[in-house]
């Protein structure tokens, strides 16, 4: 057998195929890296590829005939097999060649081009998902505004089955939040995406909306209480129920409740938060939309932490009311600024008698309450003893041997000692009390920095009238509606109009429980008011009991008039009375118009945000100076006192709602 048998190649092409082209087709190489490998000069081959012939010199075999190596069997044996593993290496060699510096660095350039392509298709596709969910969000706002919150109320208006007080309780501000969402964020994103090629980047958008989503603080705080109203109506009313199960087995409900439904907005803010973060890492540091998401993400964080708070507040005021319905003071308006610190069971002790009595202490942020528990299958649980303000307690450890964990609570009416569990429960009490005392001592500060310039504009202005020398002007009762001092509302039974002699305000009967002498008026003693009290005597504020603080949402109609956009006497009309009211658009506040029952009141009576309202022209009977407010299926209805105010009404409503500036 010869290496024609063995490698299979025809009697013609024997004569036309060298040993090395047979050999190629044996090893599996290809014919060109053979030829490369034949043109490969002499010196540059390996010794041990080379045969030292007899005469001592070497012998190249690489000169092969169309038969096979020059020489006798074992040479050309030898020669073949020296041949075969030239050929692999230099063919291995060729396959594994170190790439140059140049090939390098078009190959770094190729992959941070690569990079960046990737990046920015992962922008692209977060700004996508931002554009879909925002698309998906505003049909869930549509089928909880447009249907289920407009069929229910068009059921309580038509057949009253329900009030319609409950149906705006449980949906809150969710027609101004489809309003924002369907007419100013989703068309802003939709606009950027359609000429994303041109200007890629949704910070700059998120920037100029984001500001409009503390809207949701209001939503969220209402959410708990619009989540029991629904399962108290689902069971207390047949069409109520039947209404709502009816909308949710609709298409576009999806099958699912009013409730799931209802947690969207709740869970919304968050999800663009979640999203600009992403967006924020796979931004480029030198991006020109770099500033605008980083601002964009931090008012969305504030308006996140704005429903958060919202949230504990309102949870914080329901733990409030729980403890007042528990220490039965029910009737009583709970103050929103309040706070419960601290409560527990102790034990108060009277080293002078020589008792204990097991107790129960809660701890605000204005007083301390000393209770004992009562034994009543209903109502309340504690009967109060004892009542100390914060302002002016003082609070310490007693060193007492015979019986320890005792710390003394000192008021300004009654000192009280107690017996605490262990000393770390002593040491808390104590900590507690100091901190009460502490931030009441702060807000006393800025309270009366604040009192003591209103009084020394008080001061100026009944010096320049002489006060208690010359009779004042009365302010007329109908220009007030609440008290000029502590602001809460007149009413003919309990809480009457008072007037003081000495400066002339109508305030009530516990801010005019004060009487002076006044030198107008023969010096008679006359009902005055705590603030000319006062004055007249020589007093300072902190030197009586102060009354109740004014909150701080609290804005007294006179101050807003005076920077005011627009303010005027409107009524309000619905279908079942007229309201005469003064209405007033803050300058520092455009999207609100506020509403009180009288243009001198320290508080307003109620608020309506302005943002996606449109004005548009009514008719009443004959008189043609009526106007509406819309929203959605939100109508406010106004009678001007002339044609001429309902324009200029409509004008500057117009330009606030849609964000302008009024040109007044």
């Amino acid at each position: 057998m010869n290496f024609k048998t063995v490698f299979r190649i025809p009697e013609s092409m024997i004569h036309r195929l060298g040993v090395i082209d047979i050999i190629s087709k044996f090893e599996g190489g290809s014919l060109e890296e053979n030829q490369w490998v034949q043109k490969v000069p002499l010196g540059e081959q390996k010794r041990s590829n080379a045969v030292e012939s007899p005469d001592g010199k070497l012998e190249n075999y690489r000169e092969l005939t169309d038969y096979g190596p020059v020489g006798g069997a074992s040479c050309q044996w030898r020669g073949l097999q020296s041949f075969r593993r030239r050929s692999c290496t230099n063919r291995l060699i060729l396959r594994m060649a170190t790439p140059t510096l140049q090939e390098g660095l078009v190959e770094e350039e190729e992959d941070e081009m690569q990079k960046k392509v990737r990046n920015e298709e992962k922008l692209y596709k977060i700004a996508i998902e931002l554009l879909e969910t925002e698309k998906a969000y505003v049909s869930r706002l549509h089928l909880l505004d447009q249907i289920f919150f407009s069929e229910l109320l068009k059921e309580a208006r038509a057949s009253g089955s329900f009030p319609e007080d409950v149906v705006r309780q449980i949906f809150s501000n969710i027609s101004s939040i489809h309003q924002f969402h369907s007419h100013f964020l989703l068309p802003e994103l939709q606009r950027r995406m359609d000429e994303w090629e041109q200007n890629p980047r949704i910070g700059d958008v998120l920037q100029k909306v984001a500001p409009f989503l503390k809207m949701y603080g209001e939503y969220v705080k209402a959410f708990d209480r619009a989540t029991e109203l629904i399962n108290t109506w689902m069971e207390k009313s047949p069409r109520f129920e039947e209404l709502v199960l009816d909308i949710q087995k609709r298409e576009e409900s999806g099958s699912l409740t009013l409730q799931h439904h209802m947690l969207e907005p709740v869970q919304r803010i968050p999800r663009y938060e979640m999203l600009l973060r992403d967006y924020l890492k796979k931004l480029p540091e030198d991006s020109p939309d770099r500033e605008g998401a980083e601002k964009s993400l931090e008012i969305i964080y504030e308006a996140a932490k704005h429903s958060n708070e919202a949230i504990a507040d309102m949870e914080r005021l329901e733990k409030l009311w729980e403890v007042y319905s528990t220490l039965g003071l029910e009737g009583e308006m709970v103050d929103p600024s309040n706070r419960l610190l601290r409560e527990g069971p102790i034990v108060k002790i009277s080293f002078r008698h020589n008792t204990r009595k097991d107790s129960h202490i809660f701890l605000f942020s204005n007083m301390l309450l000393y209770c004992v528990p009562r034994f009543s299958l209903t109502g309340a649980k504690f009967l109060i003893k004892h009542r100390l303000d914060i302002e002016g307690m003082q609070v310490k450890e007693l060193n007492a041997a015979v019986i320890p964990h005792c710390f003394l609570v000192s008021g300004t009416t009654r000192t009280l000692e107690f017996q605490a569990r262990s000393q770390a429960d002593m040491e808390a009490w104590i900590k507690a009390c100091e901190h009460a005392i502490g931030q009441n001592e702060k807000n006393s500060e800025s309270f009366k920095s604040a009192t003591n310039s209103q009084n020394q504009e008080l001061q100026q202005v009944l010096e320049s009238q002489e006060l208690g020398t010359r009779a004042p002007q009365w302010i007329r009762d109908s220009l007030v509606s609440m008290c000029m001092r502590c602001g809460d509302t007149f009413n003919a039974l309990i809480r009457r109009r008072h007037h003081c002699r000495a400066c002339g305000h109508v305030v009530c009967w516990k801010c005019s429980d004060f009487k002076a002498a006044l030198q107008y008026d023969d010096n008679k003693v006359n009902r005055v008011c705590r603030a000319c009290y006062n004055i007249l005597v020589g007093q300072t504020e902190g030197q009586e009991k102060e009354g109740r603080k004014r909150g701080i949402l609290e804005k007294e109609a006179g101050e807003v008039s005076e920077r005011s956009l627009m303010c005027s006497f409107l009524t309000m009309v619905d279908r079942q009375s007229r309201t005469r009211g003064w209405f007033v658009i803050a300058r520092d506040e455009p999207l609100i118009l506020y509403m009180y029952a009288a243009p001198q009141d320290v508080k307003a009576q109620i608020t309506i945000p302005l943002l996606g309202y449109q004005v548009k022209p009514h008719s009443l009977g004959d008189n043609k100076c009526a106007f509406q407010l819309r929203q959605s299926k939100q109508v406010f209805t106004f009678l001007a006192e002339s044609e001429e105010l309902r324009d200029r009404w409509a004008e500057v409503i117009n330009q606030v709602a849609s964000g302008e500036e009024p040109g007044l």
